[in-house]
């Protein structure tokens, strides 16, 4: 049933994100705006594919949380690095665009953020799909974006809290009470206690 759910969702998905995709092609991105709507909507492709895998293959059924690590350590890096390739590779200049050029020539990347400008719209894919990794679900027990946990209830409903395991009283302990209860001497109790010991003995 797990396997099912997973690979439905998953087709799902992908085929979200293929129609995602179909649909940047239909956008005329010789002008900035269209440019952006473009790689906006493959960045969502990227997306879509992340969150398929978030319900039907991570999935324990709660809501889901970001991740605030995986989003510093994992996705600002991602997003500032794919975002100076696509910012510089805009169609029409502007600010933006002279600027990170500008900056590029400065350090000696612009050779590499041209190379790396051909594959904008895998780059824009990676980020949406970077930023849908930085989301997981935490089961039933965790509630809100953010993963507040519930506290489960310490002593069960009408009655009290069982004893820590190493507080509970040993199987010898129990039959001698047991014993003690029923009336039986010393000797019988004597005599389990040597029946205890004799495996010990034997080795």
């Amino acid at each position: 049933m797990y396997g099912l759910t997973r690979g439905t969702i998953t087709l799902l998905g992908a085929a979200a994100a293929g129609f995602l995709v179909w649909l940047a092609t239909q956008v005329n991105e010789n002008t900035n705006g269209g440019y952006w709507s473009v790689y906006g909507l493959i960045a969502a492709a990227g997306l879509v594919m992340a969150f398929s895998q978030i319900l039907g293959g991570w999935t324990k059924w709660g809501w889901p949380r970001l991740s605030l690590n995986v989003f510093l350590i994992a996705f600002i890096p991602v997003l500032v690095v794919a975002g100076w390739v696509i910012v510089a590779t805009q169609p029409d200049p502007n600010w933006f665009r002279n600027h990170i050029r500008g900056w590029s020539n400065d350090i000696s990347i612009q050779g590499l953020v041209s190379d790396l400008g051909q594959y904008a719209a895998v780059l824009g894919f990676g980020v949406g799909l970077v930023f849908g990794f930085t989301f997981d679900t935490a089961g039933p027990g965790v509630h809100g974006p953010f993963g507040r946990r519930r506290r489960a209830a310490a002593i069960p409903a009408g009655g009290a809290a069982p004893p820590p395991t190493e507080d509970r009283p040993t199987a010898r302990e129990e039959r001698e009470a047991a014993a003690e209860n029923d009336g039986r001497d010393d000797r019988d109790l004597e005599r389990e206690r040597e029946l205890d010991r004799e495996p010990a003995r034997t080795e």
